[in-house]
């Protein structure tokens, strides 16, 4: 079903003509549909967990916290399964199975299979994430200055994905959408359900187009016999199984998500410190400068990730429900806003900065992080300011709360997609998808904080009247404001630095 065989050469594919290569539209689709089904979920854990499963908002929190940061943590665990087995491809397929498996499980009883079929999940993310990241980064040449742009147009992508998933899982599960077709029992079965059918399009986008990649993704061990690649190969599916009800342990219990945290990210330094020994100096320095992408990409998603948390609750208890004059679900909106306006704007910024490079005054990565965090801190400051439209019963405006992700998104443009292109640029070819993996860890850590966070501002305001939270959460999003300015300045500051670990890096 997968092909390892070279139809296309990689010196044909990185010299393509235009803005992009034609493979990068066939990865486009395969991840639209991962998406779908990812922020299909991602937007339903908390209001599932607090409904249907009778946590209070706090213990929700916590717990879409620790689901999320598993998710993540487990990129690093396949990115790394990718580059020493499995490579790309069979990685991105194996975690396409198990994600399937996942959300028909959730399908057919979401209440009493719920950390089993989540488990699945997170599993199959992890080995399915970091791989399509990389190969979109194995299109370009190290030098090709078209790279961001092509990182912009994927994400896009993404965003498409999460904007169709994002609202209508959520609303269908909330009897805001076809509830006149989908029973009221039924409505939590059918959100989980439609996540399988995408990701099984998702697959098969993928198998028909693949053969356009070359040699991009194939197994790293084709030099090796066949039975013993394929032993390693199968140990590895088999173990990924075994692990399973580990997975199961650790999610339904948040309070081993500390322990699992103090250990996965300094394991991880470890091994890229033992991988470091390995190249020379200059491509140490690279990795150092990637080092500092991570770090800081924590404290952004920490932040942003308040979006599945505890902006879920906020919009389900303090938001109207029109924008501009337009019924809408205001936790849909919460869920797919951001994507709504990547998906308009994510090309625009990547020919912004085509259009800047050409001209020699491009803002180098650092520079494009620092703006990150100001517009994150913009963003949460609107939220901060929703509080002084509410009416008596706590309830306060939709339009401003979505102007509020509408300047979040230029803060994520600025940031992700341009991260997943510099983890391609300053990481060796051997550990690219290490790398990527560990970009995506910094994501766990984000939503890790982000669940303590969220829990925090829900604390605070138990037992509150509507009023009272809205005023609790509004506060808490001026904090947030203010550390992301912060983040941003210290971004800025030292970015002449971090440019000369870069060294040849734009």
């Amino acid at each position: 079903m997968l092909d390892n065989s070279n139809d296309t050469s990689l010196a044909q594919i990185q010299n393509f003509k235009g803005k992009y290569p034609k493979q990068l539209w066939y990865l486009f689709f395969s991840e639209m549909w991962e998406r779908f089904c990812f922020y299909g979920m991602r937007g339903m854990l908390v209001i599932f967990m607090v409904n249907k499963l009778m946590m209070d908002d706090q213990v929700a929190n916590l717990q879409y916290g620790a689901t999320q940061a598993f998710v993540y943590a487990f990129t690093f665990v396949g990115g790394l399964f990718a580059d020493k087995i499995l490579g790309y491809r069979k990685s991105l397929f194996w975690g396409g199975i198990l994600m399937i498996v996942g959300s028909v499980i959730l399908s057919i009883d979401p209440k009493q299979f719920f950390f089993i079929g989540i488990s699945f999940t997170i599993i199959g993310t992890g080995f399915f994430k970091p791989n399509i990241s990389t190969m979109v980064g194995k299109l370009y040449k190290d030098d090709d200055n078209r790279r961001d742009a092509g990182f912009s147009l994927f994400y896009a992508g993404v965003n498409l994905g999460a904007l169709i998933g994002g609202y209508l899982c959520i609303a269908v599960a909330n009897g805001n959408l076809l509830s006149t077709v989908i029973p009221e029992p039924l409505r939590w079965n059918f959100a989980f359900g439609f996540a399988a059918v995408v990701m099984v399009i998702s697959l098969l986008t993928f198998i028909q187009t693949q053969k356009s990649l070359g040699s991009i993704g194939i197994s790293p061990m084709l030099n090796l016999e066949s039975s013993k690649r394929k032993t390693y190969e199968y140990s590895t599916y088999a173990g990924s199984l075994l692990v399973i009800p580990i997975v199961i342990l650790l999610v339904s219990n948040s309070r081993y998500t500390d322990l699992f945290m103090y250990i996965i990210g300094p394991c991880s330094l470890l091994y890229l410190f033992y991988e470091m020994k390995s190249f020379s100096v200059k491509e140490n320095k690279k990795l150092l400068a990637a080092l500092v992408f991570i770090l800081f990409s924590i404290v952004f998603w920490a932040f942003f990730e308040q979006s599945g948390g505890s902006l879920s609750l906020f919009a389900a208890n303090n938001l109207s429900k029109t924008v501009v004059g337009i019924p809408l679900d205001p936790n849909g909106v919460n869920n797919s806003a951001n994507s709504f306006f990547v998906i308009v704007f994510a090309a625009l910024v990547g020919m912004v900065w085509l259009w800047m490079s050409k001209r020699n005054i491009e803002p180098n990565t650092l520079i494009k992080f620092g703006l990150g965090f100001l517009f994150l801190a913009g963003g949460f400051y609107v939220f901060y300011y929703t509080k002084f439209f509410a009416d008596a019963n706590g309830v306060t405006s939709l339009d401003l709360f979505t102007f509020g992700w509408f300047i979040i998104t230029f803060g994520e443009l600025c940031l992700s997609p341009i991260g997943m292109s510099i983890m391609t640029k300053l990481s060796p070819a051997k550990l690219q998808a290490v790398m990527m993996g560990m970009w995506f860890l910094a994501s766990a850590y984000g939503q890790y904080f982000a669940g303590l966070l969220g829990a925090n501002i829900a604390s605070a305001s138990e037992n509150a009247s509507n009023i009272d939270k809205l005023i609790v959460y509004a506060d808490g999003y001026k904090q947030l404001a203010i550390y992301a300015l912060i983040a941003g300045l210290l971004l800025i500051a030292i970015s002449p630095f971090v440019k000369k670990l870069m060294q040849d890096v734009k």
